[in-house]
């Protein structure tokens, strides 16, 4: 049976017409920069999250050639908050190459779209298929949860043989004929019907010959990751604020954690003041230091736990707001640049603390 006639995609699209998500703010213009800017912000994130931080985005840079222009702190401020902050990076970074070697045009092709940076193999069939209404098959968390559980394979979905198998499939199901809408409907089902938890499998169009739900065993599927006991990393960062109420921010490197953001100056432990400027050191004293309540920020591979400890900085030249590296950040956010997410809640709870 061809894909065009296959029983599963019709009875998807189906559902789709009548019960998908259609009013979605990247679904009103399907163009290929509004379609590529959701899936990237939509990765690991849900739609309810991304929709005021992609409308943000859309009213600053509403093509792709404005996104290009812009200056990477004012891409990664619209991005604050929102995580994963390479995925801005690349973002930005994509811009540069469609505006400049492909006279701002996106690739035709899956292939193309994959030469990209920050596109893998199911975002550029999204991008394809959604604004291009190419075939292309998509394996996204949803997407991977729907497959898993309506064919029951087991295995975590990320193991080379288990993802192997689910891209034949997902290959294999996707119609020659309105693949963009199946594509969004696919996503749609495993987003609002086959969830996570508290799966709606009786609203579910697949729900008679599923075999998780044959089995009594979606909750099952799909297979989890051996948990591991993620370890715990301590950091001391110290808000050094000056008397026009601004504190000093220091920009992380390129790569790594929080890549380019700005964040606190940082040491190991509280008894050593960090690596500030000179014209800083006779005015920064621990003597003076008052300690705040301790922050944990969780990523993919360990919890961070910050001591924030506050210094008063008198006085301190402005000329350190000049170099690229130090930053006088005033507590009203009025500047836009990106803040770590746990830095950016310090300073919130600092505006609003005598």
């Amino acid at each position: 049976m061809s894909a065009s006639s296959s029983p599963f995609a019709k009875r998807i699209l189906n559902w789709f017409d009548k019960h998908g998500r259609h009013d979605l703010p990247w679904q009103t213009d399907k163009t290929p920069y509004r379609v590529w800017v959701s899936e990237i912000m939509l990765q690991q994130t849900q739609v309810s999250t991304v929709t005021p931080y992609y409308q943000r985005f859309m009213e600053r840079f509403n093509t792709v050639q404005d996104l290009a222009a812009a200056e990477t702190d004012q891409v990664l401020h619209l991005w604050t908050g929102l995580g994963y902050y390479a995925r801005a990076r690349n973002l930005h970074n994509a811009a540069k190459t469609i505006a400049e070697t492909h006279a701002g045009k996106f690739p035709q092709s899956v292939e193309g779209l994959m030469e990209l940076s920050g596109i893998g193999q199911s975002t550029a069939g999204a991008i394809a298929a959604i604004s291009m209404d190419i075939r292309a098959p998509i394996l996204d968390g949803n997407v991977k949860r729907v497959l898993t559980r309506y064919h029951a394979i087991d295995g975590w979905p990320e193991q080379s043989a288990t993802k192997k198998e689910l891209w034949a499939i997902a290959e294999s199901l996707t119609p020659e004929k309105r693949a963009g809408d199946y594509t969004q409907a696919i996503m749609d089902l495993g987003a609002t019907v086959c969830t996570r938890s508290s799966p709606a499998c009786k609203n579910c169009p697949l729900q008679t010959d599923c075999l998780a739900h044959n089995q009594n065993r979606i909750s099952e599927f799909p297979g989890k990751k051996e948990k591991k006991t993620l370890p715990v990393k301590s950091v001391a960062m110290f808000i050094l604020q000056n008397n026009s109420n601004a504190v000093l921010l220091e920009k992380r490197p390129a790569t790594g954690i929080w890549g380019s953001l700005y964040s606190l100056p940082e040491s190991a432990d509280s008894n050593t003041l960090p690596n500030i400027p000179a014209t800083m050191q006779t005015t920064a004293s621990l003597s003076k230091a008052e300690q705040l309540t301790n922050i944990r920020h969780s990523f993919s591979h360990y919890h961070l736990e910050i001591t924030p400890i506050r210094l008063p900085a008198g006085n301190n030249s402005p000329e350190v707001a000049e170099t690229d590296r130090w930053l006088w950040y005033p507590l009203d956010h009025s500047l836009e640049v990106g803040l770590a997410a746990p830095v950016k809640k310090l300073l919130s709870q600092l505006a609003n603390k005598p």
